[in-house]
């Protein structure tokens, strides 16, 4: 009879069981472990995103379907608040169109003038730093401020900036009291205050290699082959993340144009007083304007929130697109 000892080893032949039957169940342990470890260090944003994204979102959802005025329990009524915003309410379609237009033109010049800003300041010799603070001073003044400084450099009948263009010669538009000129005031005034985009230009423009200039040059590559093919692919991420930012504050574009509105009007806002936004013609309308009358000066909140969603849906789309393409925006000059 042979004897074996508890510790020799195991046969290799044995069954996966009898060699280690708990293995499995180990496994699972230490999967479970790490899962719930995760869970702990996410739970922080979590919590956040639940209280602050997912029920705001998912209230403004079932409000959209609902006749609520903030005062009454809503009460269920389908798709009339979506039908009344998208066929009857004479303010969207206005509003929309304005807000696309600023997200197109506003937000691509506001990129293509920061990013020739910092281009121009980088290659300063002297006085880079005085220059930076210049052209970043005004990105630091109130939006309300700015508003009104503008819209009274800008007024027709004593405004310096129309003083100057007819002692020129030139013809002086009327700017915010015309319907055809409110928004590129509007996009002048999102110029001046480029100095946010500047600055994280100047970062970027400043951590390309110089080896690949002098590589280039050596290979007599011209300035714009230069920009194109070196510049463009390094600083392609910052360029991406400028159109989204863009995008998304363009969506919320709120203060500038209601103010600009207001004071162009002649309205002084005061207790009780109501204003209907988009003067002139509606040209200064945009669709978070419309939220706030329909929902705080009707007391719609229900279609307040239809206009709400096709916002977030229209952000979260230009988004998306946005994302698809950064694989051919940065790759732009290969």
């Amino acid at each position: 009879m042979t004897l074996v000892s508890p510790h020799a080893p195991r046969s290799p032949h044995a069954p996966r069981s009898a060699r280690a039957p708990h293995a499995p169940r180990s496994l699972r342990a230490k999967r479970r472990r790490a899962a719930l470890r995760t869970a702990a260090f996410l739970s922080p944003w979590l919590i956040g995103s639940g209280l602050f994204f997912g029920y705001p979102l998912l209230s403004t959802v079932y409000f959209s379907f609902t006749r609520y005025d903030g005062f009454r329990q809503p009460v269920f009524n389908g798709l009339d608040n979506w039908t009344y915003v998208f066929t009857d309410y004479p303010l969207f379609w206005p509003a929309m169109r304005n807000t696309l237009w600023l997200v197109v033109v506003m937000v691509s010049c506001r990129v293509v003038f920061g990013l020739g800003i910092g281009l121009l300041i980088t290659r300063v010799k002297t006085g880079a730093g005085i220059f930076r603070t210049l052209f970043y001073l005004p990105y630091l003044a109130p939006p309300v401020a700015a508003t009104l400084a503008f819209v009274f450099l800008l007024n027709p009948g004593t405004g310096p900036v129309d003083t100057l263009l007819e002692a020129v010669g030139l013809p002086a538009p009327g700017w915010f009291t015309d319907a055809d000129w409110s928004k590129p005031a509007l996009t002048a005034l999102a110029l001046w205050g480029v100095g946010d985009l500047m600055v994280i230009f100047m970062a970027a423009l400043l951590d390309v290699p110089k080896e690949q200039y002098e590589a280039a040059e050596l290979d007599g590559a011209g300035p714009w082959q230069r920009f194109r093919h070196i510049t463009l692919p390094n600083i392609a991420p910052i360029v991406l993340f400028a159109v989204v930012t863009g995008m998304i504050q363009a969506m919320q574009y709120y203060t500038q144009p209601l103010v600009a509105g207001k004071t162009a009007a002649g309205v002084i806002g005061g207790s009780g007083q109501q204003f209907e936004p988009g003067y002139p013609d509606k040209s200064t309308l945009t669709l978070p304007q419309v939220v706030y009358n329909v929902g705080f000066q009707r007391f719609d909140y229900g279609s307040a929130c239809v206009v709400a969603l096709v916002l977030f849906a229209l952000s979260m789309a230009f988004t998306a697109l946005l994302m698809r393409r950064r694989g051919g925006l940065i790759g732009a000059g290969d």
